[in-house]
Order: structure tokens, then C-alpha cells, then sequence
């Protein structure tokens, strides 16, 4: 995904295809069953954010068409999978630990980065004040234990 700002596309309120502020929602043809699905997708991503059921029109053959109440229903629910989906990289990224030494407490977090070229982690150490003191780069496969974490504190923060 890159950094670069793409220009906003115009507006889109079809019947089965909506586009605004960045979503679009298309009604679909349900591949498990007869009925309809509505694909959303967010600008920049290339894989969809969310597919849900929809319904059929009046005549059951058909899909039932947009309205807004539908399109911000859509849209706040793919955003909300979104966020969780980050949430659990970010998690997954970084591990932490609190150590106590001489009187004060450190989180110590290992914070690994996905480079494509060079990936590798940083070990952190945070006092009970919220200030950084201490921050190396160490390997992908730093081991990051409770024993490695207090011995780190303990000896100074020195570069592992």
C-alpha cells in the first residue's frame, strides 16, 4: 500500500453501486446461494474490507436498491473491521513486559519492523514517567524473555 494520496473519485448513488468519501458498495451475486451480497471496498486497498448478504428487491429476484441509512451501515461496519484487523497487527507486532528496578517501572517492548529489505526489531524501555530511555536495534529473532528484559534493565539498558 503505498503513501501517495490518490485524488478523490466523484460521488457514485446507483442503485446497486454507491461511491463516497472513499468506500464504494456494489451489489454482488452471492456465490453461496441465490441471493445478493454487497462487496465494500476502501480507496487504496485492493482486497475488499467487507462482504455481507443483502437483500432481494420486491419482485425476490432482484436486489433490493442503496440508500444512505444502508451505505453508512456498510461503511461503519467495514471500518470497524478495519480497525480490528490493525489493532491485532499491532498487537502481534509488539510485545511488552513491565520490569521494577531500584524503585521505578520500565515497559520494555520489542517492536518488530517489517522491512522488506532489512527487517528487524527494537527493544525499548519506557520509565514509569512515559519517557524512552532507552531504544536499540536488534535482530528479527531477538530472544524476548522476562529474564533477557530484567537482565537488560538491570545492566544499564546497554546495546544487547
Amino acid at each position: 500500500m503505498s503513501n501517495e494520496r490518490t485524488p478523490a473519485e466523484p460521488d457514485v448513488m446507483e442503485p446497486t453501486f454507491w461511491r463516497k468519501n472513499g468506500w464504494s458498495a456494489r451489489v454482488i451475486k452471492n456465490e453461496e446461494d441465490d441471493g445478493w451480497a454487497v462487496e465494500i471496498r476502501k480507496q487504496g486497498l485492493s482486497e475488499p474490507a467487507l462482504i455481507s448478504p443483502w437483500v432481494m428487491g420486491r419482485d425476490k429476484k432482484n436486489p433490493k436498491p442503496f440508500d444512505a441509512t444502508a451505505f453508512a451501515t456498510f461503511v461503519k461496519t467495514a471500518s470497524e473491521v478495519l480497525d480490528r484487523s490493525a489493532r491485532q497487527r499491532d498487537q502481534a507486532m509488539t510485545k511488552k513486559l513491565s520490569i521494577a528496578w531500584e524503585g521505578r517501572w520500565y515497559e520494555v517492548r520489542l517492536e518488530l519492523v517489517a522491512d522488506e529489505y532489512e527487517p528487524h526489531a527494537l527493544l525499548s524501555a519506557i520509565d514509569d514517567a512515559g519517557a524512552t530511555v532507552a531504544k536499540h536495534r536488534v535482530p528479527v529473532n531477538f530472544k524476548f524473555t522476562r529474564d533477557v528484559a530484567n537482565e537488560w534493565v538491570r545492566g544499564g539498558f546497554r546495546e544487547p
